[in-house]
């Protein structure tokens, strides 16, 4: 279920100090729940929640984030005050951007589908949700 603002397809969010506001469109693919070693170690959490957008669809209403290059074709954006991760952007996908679940104003509204890359998961991270678990990636005809 991807739920929206009542009038609009938009969603609102922003990092923990709130210099950074964003507004997004509506999802491209339904959310997911991602467990790679890159994600892991750039939230220090187990697994990262994304819900993927087109990126002329992600505005920033108040401040800017920065950006690093995690791997080649790879950027993750970030608050410079607080530093929340906020996004994902991968050359092999181009027009399209990936936000953190969890820095959506109403992340409750937002229910991932499925757990990716539980290959690169810590032995002790086996959810039971009940949800799909894919060794990898999702492939085009799982989204």
């Amino acid at each position: 279920m991807v739920a929206a603002d009542a009038d609009s397809d938009t969603r609102t969010g922003r990092c923990l100090c709130g210099a950074i506001r964003y507004r997004c469109g509506a999802p491209l693919y339904p959310p997911t729940l991602c467990h790679c070693e890159s994600c892991r170690r750039a939230a220090g959490a187990h697994a990262v929640g994304w819900l993927t957008v087109r990126q002329q669809h992600l505005i920033y209403e108040s401040g800017a984030p920065r950006e690093y290059a995690s791997s080649s074709g790879v950027w993750r954006a970030f608050c410079g005050r607080c530093g929340t991760p906020l996004t994902y952007r991968n050359a092999q996908r181009p027009g399209e951007i990936d936000i953190t679940i969890g820095s959506l104003d109403a992340p409750s509204q937002v229910v991932p589908v499925d757990h990716i890359w539980m290959q690169d998961a810590p032995a002790w991270d086996r959810p039971n949700d009940g949800l799909p678990q894919h060794a990898a990636g999702r492939t085009r005809a799982q989204d």
